[in-house]
């Protein structure tokens, strides 16, 4: 299975990346949300984990862009204390979860194996 993974904020991204190819999924790294609108356009993943604040698109801006070309699509969204609007949003975008930075990989891997159980 394909997950798409934007963050512009290396060690993170890396981390991930890491406990993700460790599970056996396909990752998709991309570190800025321009990328990651287009990998998600062309390679159409199964779930992605996004940061909201990114730098040419934000979290939000990839959520659109799903909701605007109707791929379905899981979206894990990680975000900083004190967004909690942004948070809002997202989910009125369609996120199906959210994590507060900083959080622990192994919980990442947890939610992401119960969002992809129902694909």
């Amino acid at each position: 299975m394909k997950i798409l993974l934007a963050e512009d904020d290396e060690l993170i991204l890396r981390t991930i990346e890491h406990k993700l190819k460790n599970e056996g999924y396909d990752v998709i790294l991309c570190r800025n949300g321009q990328e990651a609108i287009d990998q998600l356009l062309e390679t159409k993943p199964e779930l992605i984990v996004t940061d909201i604040m990114m730098p040419f698109a934000s979290g939000i801006e990839i959520l659109s862009a799903i909701q605007e070309n109707g791929i379905n699509t899981s979206v894990i969204v990680l975000s900083s204390l004190g967004q909690e609007d942004v948070v809002e949003e997202a989910f009125l975008l369609g996120a199906s979860d959210f994590m507060i930075k900083p959080f622990n990989p192994n919980e990442l891997v947890l939610r992401i194996k119960r969002l992809l159980r129902f694909k």
